[in-house]
C-alpha cells in the first residue's frame, strides 16, 4: 500500500474582519486625499468613518472567533495610517502650513506619538490590563483633531486666528498617545449579554443627540475622554496610597 501523503495545510487570511480594516485604511487615506484637494469636511468624516470601520473589525473578529497574528498586525498599520498620518497632515494642511518649522514639528509629535504607542500596545497586549489603555487611544487622538477641524469649519471660524490652539492640541496628542495615563478601554462590556430595557433607550437617545450635532459633540466628547486619562490615574493613584496607609 502506498504511503499516505501528509496534509497539507492551506494558508489565508479572514475576509470578514480585514474588509473592515481595508476600509478603515481606505478612509485613513482618503482623508489625506480630500485635505490635500482642500476638501477638509470631507478629510475629517472620512477620520471618523475610519474610527467606526476601525472599532468594528476586532468586534467582528471577536464575534465570528477569526482572530489572527496577520489581522493584529494589519490593524495596527491601519491604524498608523488612519489616526496617526491622516490627522497630522490634514491639521497641517489646514492650520500649519503658513508657521513653517514649528507646525511641521507639532504634525510630526503626533504621528511619532501614534506610532509608539501603536508599537508599545503592541508589546503589551498580552500582558496589560484589559480594562486600562495606557496612553490616549490614536482613535482618540485623531477624534480630537478631526473634531476640532470640524467644529471650526461648522461655525466658519477664521483659522488664522486657531493656528496656535491648533499647534496645542496637536502637539499634546501626541504626548498624551505615549503617556502613562490610563484610560478606560471598555472592552468589559458585552454585547452579546442582555441589558435592561432603560439602558437600550438611553443608548438611542445618546446617538440621537451626538447626530444631532456631530460637528460640537465628537469634539466635546474625545476631549472629555482625553482628560479623563489624568482624572483617572490620579484617582487610581490615591486609592492605592489610601489601601497602603490602612495596611
Amino acid at each position: 500500500m502506498s504511503a499516505e501523503k501528509p496534509s497539507i495545510r492551506r494558508r489565508g487570511i479572514y475576509l470578514l474582519p480585514n474588509l473592515f480594516t481595508t476600509g478603515a485604511l481606505f478612509s485613513g487615506f482618503y482623508a489625506i486625499t480630500s485635505a490635500m484637494n482642500g476638501r477638509y469636511e470631507t478629510a475629517v468624516i472620512a477620520i471618523f468613518i475610519a474610527m467606526v470601520l476601525d472599532g468594528l473589525d476586532g468586534r467582528v473578529a471577536r464575534l465570528t472567533n477569526t482572530q489572527s497574528e496577520f489581522g493584529v498586525q494589519y490593524d495596527s498599520l491601519s491604524d498608523m495610517v488612519s489616526f496617526g498620518v491622516a490627522p497630522a497632515l490634514v491639521m497641517y494642511l489646514w492650520a500649519f502650513s503658513g508657521l513653517g518649522k514649528l507646525g511641521l514639528f507639532a504634525a510630526f509629535v503626533h504621528t511619532a506619538g501614534g506610532a509608539l504607542r501603536l508599537a508599545r500596545f503592541n508589546t503589551q497586549v498580552e500582558t496589560a490590563d484589559k480594562r486600562y489603555f495606557q496612553g490616549l487611544p490614536s482613535p482618540a487622538a485623531a477624534a480630537i483633531l478631526a473634531g476640532f477641524i470640524w467644529f471650526a469649519l461648522e461655525y466658519q471660524y477664521d483659522v488664522s486666528y486657531l493656528k496656535y490652539p491648533a499647534l496645542f492640541l496637536t502637539t499634546a496628542t501626541g504626548l498624551l498617545m505615549v503617556s502613562n495615563f490610563r484610560y478606560l478601554s471598555f472592552k468589559g462590556i458585552d454585547l452579546k449579554g442582555k441589558v435592561p430595557f432603560v439602558f437600550a433607550i438611553g443608548v438611542m437617545l445618546s446617538i440621537a443627540f451626538v447626530m444631532a450635532q456631530p460637528q460640537s459633540m465628537l469634539f466635546f466628547l474625545s476631549m472629555t475622554y482625553a482628560v479623563s486619562g489624568p482624572v483617572l490615574t490620579l484617582a487610581l493613584r490615591r486609592r492605592r496610597r489610601l489601601q497602603a496607609r490602612k495596611s
